[in-house]
């Protein structure tokens, strides 16, 4: 990623827009985090808040005409926020904060002539900002009625900040011509000068300057208090442009009210009334009135997503990270693992009103890195190697249907159905023989887990297998099961016509071996299938034709929840992708049903019971959504099952595959070991390679207090540890450990 890609994204990015109500606000004063400070009774700090932003603040704070109030999202439910209230009742409750600390002195002078609310708070500003300032008047006046002292107390903050005020001076065209002469700037305050005053015309609405090299001076008329300290505020911010030489108008669009693009949403906002000003608020009905402030902010990604919110940012934050961590460091664990978890499901896309995609940013950065050797390939390897194992002899298969030399179909099952779910997915094709004729079959892989990954050239590669074989079957038309697999060979094959089953079902109508009992249950929508319109309306058809009574969950179709799985989540952050599953299990009170394999076994690994919509079309023994969901190494050996089974009942032939020796190794373990197993993706196969190796070498440990044995083998570029002991007929296995370290003097 350049760093003109980063600014573009960043950009996009509109969680740190100012709210309306800072928007609105000339000053731009944060009313939102002043709401939220007195809202938890801090009312010091949330005059602080105030008093950072306003010049005069104990005046400001009380004559403010709160413009705010106009843009409060609020009005929409019940009413804006009484802003102007809550500030005096912070200017009268709240202890004095001290005026701002000055620049240092920069060596420059400014005379204001008029002691107006402008003058004083152009006064103000250029006193911030390290010049020395004078202002001539006849006397302070902010035109307001205040409680005594107040403006005393301000012009005495001002005297502390180095402005002097020259009272009683007589306000004519020669004082401004003297100062001129003697400043290097002037501001003349219009509303508070005699009209002789004047006399440089209309000053320019952007920079405030006249014809007079030099001179600024308001836009006479003003009568808002705030807009009056606002144009005070921008003379003095064209003052120090023009006393350092730079542009007078370039990037000044924000310094007035300006149009904010942050989106705040109002869909579960109840209405609540403003609480009435009466008099005045006390503190209990200040508190009541800032509680009342929705604290805009966008979010609407992180609201719907586990994964963003996990890492407790926003995308803004998210693609700084990627970008250092692959542009700056190279490549960090904890970096890492947030670029790669990932679900590239496009919710956010969906619900972010500018269109982010943090799924574009993380899959880009993990091919690029990729690419750049920066990218560790522990994080994908598990899922890229159960890619191989279903691509490979003993799960892979391409051929007509029993009988048949030609295909019009052939029936794309999807490695995760046959991994899951074997039995269904040979009902389905057995239900599609019988009703289409010539219906093909293949059995592999579509290439997502290389694709999620990031591994282009591996999922180029995969491709190129899956079309040499659909190619040999005369390049039928193609009916997927999966949801990704229909997105993903679409996409990459558009030569192919790829239809789902659950079109096919539609059109045909339901078999005979459908489970028709009706029922409430909640509709669970793939990712995949996000922008499938036509994909989700075909299942809930089928649904409504088995008597279904669906409820939709809050995140569902277009706005549906990933399930912890795509992207390849669940294999970089196994503890997040079951939070992500728990999120979707936790969503609805019935029963889910879904049309994706892995949604189905990642839901019903929380507990929830969650079945397939094969298992209400395809029934297999025992009730809908009782299937248990296979571990790991159960899942590859359905894959090798379904594969022998259907060559030897459908097309009379051995599978052909010969077994490893590896494979002859029988072996037990304990139920505390099958566990750790699971949960370190430790394959049962991997475990008979490290016990045949030890096995033929009769080299092992002895736990000296058990007798158990430990032994490690490192088949690639993991090595494996099993604690184990003889047992009849094979071994018993009561723990395994795995690790990227090669041991040097260790087994092979």
């Amino acid at each position: 990623m350049e760093q003109a890609e980063l600014r573009q994204w960043e950009n996009r990015c509109i969680q740190e827009e100012s709210p309306k109500c800072a928007a609105a606000c000339p000053l731009h004063v944060d009313a939102r985090e002043c709401c939220s400070l007195l809202a938890a009774r801090r009312v010091d700090k949330a005059w602080a808040v105030l008093a950072k932003t306003m010049p005069l603040p104990g005046v400001l704070a009380r004559t403010c005409d709160a413009p705010c109030k106009a843009a409060c999202l609020r009005g929409e439910k019940g009413g804006p926020i009484e802003m102007g209230a809550l500030e005096r009742f912070l200017a009268d409750a709240a202890q004095p904060a001290k005026p701002p600390r000055p620049l240092p002195r920069n060596g420059k002078s400014v005379a204001v002539i008029g002691g107006g609310m402008t003058g004083l708070c152009a006064a103000w500003e250029s006193a911030r900002k390290g010049f020395a300032v004078t202002v001539y008047c006849t006397e302070p006046d902010v035109g307001a009625e205040l409680p005594e002292g107040v403006l005393d107390g301000e012009l005495a903050a001002m005297d502390r900040m180095g402005v002097a005020i020259e009272r009683g001076a007589t306000q004519t065209p020669d004082l401004v011509e003297a100062q001129l002469e003697e400043r290097d700037a002037v501001f003349v305050d219009s509303d508070a000068v005699p009209e002789p005053l004047r006399y440089f015309g209309e000053p320019d609405e952007v920079t405030l300057g006249t014809n007079r090299l030099g001179l600024f001076a308001s836009r006479a008329g003003e009568i808002s208090p705030v807009f009056q300290a606002a144009a005070g505020r921008r003379a003095a911010n064209s003052i120090m442009r023009f006393s350092q030489g730079v542009s007078m108008v370039k990037s000044r669009e924000l310094e007035g009210p300006y149009d904010t693009r942050l989106y705040t949403s109002l869909t579960k906002v109840e209405s609540a009334e403003p609480v009435p000003v009466g008099d005045g608020y006390d503190e209990s009905a200040a508190v009541r009135e800032a509680a009342r402030c929705l604290k805009c902010e966008c979010m609407e990604c992180v609201k719907g997503c586990v994964y963003l919110r996990h890492y407790k940012q926003y995308p803004k934050v998210y693609v700084r990270q990627v970008y250092n961590n692959e542009a700056i460091v190279r490549g960090t664990r904890q970096a890492n693992k947030m670029i790669n978890s990932c679900m590239l499901c496009g919710l956010c896309d969906t619900v972010c009103p500018e269109d982010f995609a943090m799924g574009d940013v993380c899959l880009e950065a993990r091919r690029n890195m990729i690419a750049k050797g920066t990218m560790p390939p522990s994080a994908h390897e598990f899922a890229l190697r159960d890619m191989a194992f279903a691509d490979g002899d003993k799960c892979a298969l391409a051929r007509h249907a029993p009988g048949a030399t030609e295909s019009e179909y052939v029936f794309f099952p999807g490695c995760q159905l046959t991994a899951t779910d074997p039995g269904g997915a040979e009902r389905a094709y057995a239900d599609l023989r019988e009703r289409l004729g010539k219906v093909g079959l293949i059995l592999r892989c579509c290439g997502a887990p290389a694709a999620w990954s990031g591994r282009d050239a591996l999922f180029q590669e995969s491709l190129a297998e899956l079309k040499a074989a659909w190619e040999g079957l005369g390049s039928p038309r193609i009916i997927a099961a999966c949801p990704s697999c229909i997105k993903i060979l679409r996409q990459a094959m558009p030569e192919a016509e790829i239809v789902s089953h659950w079109s096919i079902l539609s059109a045909l109508g339901l078999p005979g071996t459908a489970l028709k009992t009706g029922g409430t249950l909640a509709v669970n929508d793939p990712c995949a299938a996000r922008e499938d319109g036509a994909l989700r309306s075909e299942v809930r058809g089928l649904l409504d034709a088995l008597g279904v009574s669906m409820v939709e969950p809050e995140y569902s179709g277009e706005l549906t929840q990933c399930c912890g799985y795509g992207g390849l989540l669940n294999e970089v952050d196994p503890d997040l992708g079951h939070a992500a599953a728990q999120a979707r299990a936790d969503a609805v009170d019935e029963d889910y049903v879904t049309y994706c394999a892995m949604c189905r076994e990642m839901i019903a690994r929380t507990g929830k019971k969650a079945m397939h919509l094969y298992d209400l079309i395809y029934p297999g023994e025992g009730g809908a959504g009782e299937r248990p969901t296979p571990g790991h190494s159960e899942r590859r050996e359905n894959r090798v099952h379904l594969r022998e089974k259907l060559l030897r009942e459908l097309w009379s032939e051995a599978d052909g595959v010969a077994a490893e020796d590896f494979e002859k190794v029988r072996v037990a373990c304990t139920e505390a070991a099958a566990a750790t197993l699971e949960a370190r993706r430790i394959l049962l196969s991997d475990v008979q390679k490290v016990l045949l190796q030890a096995e033929r070498s009769g080299r092992h440990l002895v736990h000296g207090e058990t007798g158990r044995f430990l032994a490690s083998y490192r088949p690639a570029v993991v090595t494996y540890w099993v604690e184990y002991e003889p047992a009849e007929d094979g071994y018993l296995v009561h723990n395994a450990w795995c690790h990227r370290m090669k041991i040097e003097g260790g087994q092979p």
